[in-house]
């Protein structure tokens, strides 16, 4: 019997988010790898995240791009914020079983709006690229 995608254990340093909200615990399960300042999620691609050809859904692809820039504004500015604009460029398709992986950073900080860059990739394929900007909420963390 093989093991199913969501079964399998994540990558070495990869370990389960478990402070997600309801609506990303219930599209997960996400992991997470932090190293220094750099950080990671990761997410076994299931059934459920694919379209009707087997493909990852482009909806959970701005799903995760959207967990990966609000933790990249998160980290840098220490406040919660909301999403106010999010750009995502679908560059290749993946497949259920694949490791879909990614990373994003804060390129700008405004007036309390801050701009972010991210991507995501199986193996060494780019899937997406995506950027974003977020308002902080001051007092909020």
């Amino acid at each position: 019997m093989t093991q199913s995608p969501a079964m399998k254990p994540p990558p070495e340093g990869f370990v389960q988010s478990r402070t997600r909200g309801p609506f990303s615990t219930h599209n997960g399960p996400f992991y997470h790898k932090v190293e220094g300042e750099q950080f990671w999620h990761g997410l076994y691609i299931t059934e459920r995240h694919c379209n009707s050809r087997g493909r990852l859904h482009g909806g959970m692809m701005t799903t995760f791009a959207d967990g990966l820039m609000a933790t990249a504004v998160a980290r840098a500015n220490k406040v919660a914020a909301v999403t106010i604009n999010l750009n995502c460029d679908i560059c290749a398709a993946a497949d259920i079983g694949d490791w879909l992986e990614g990373t994003a950073r804060q390129t700008g900080l405004n007036d309390g709006f801050a701009f972010v860059e991210g991507e995501a990739w199986v193996g060494e394929k780019i899937i997406f690229s995506a950027s974003g900007v977020f308002r902080l909420l001051e007092g909020k963390s």
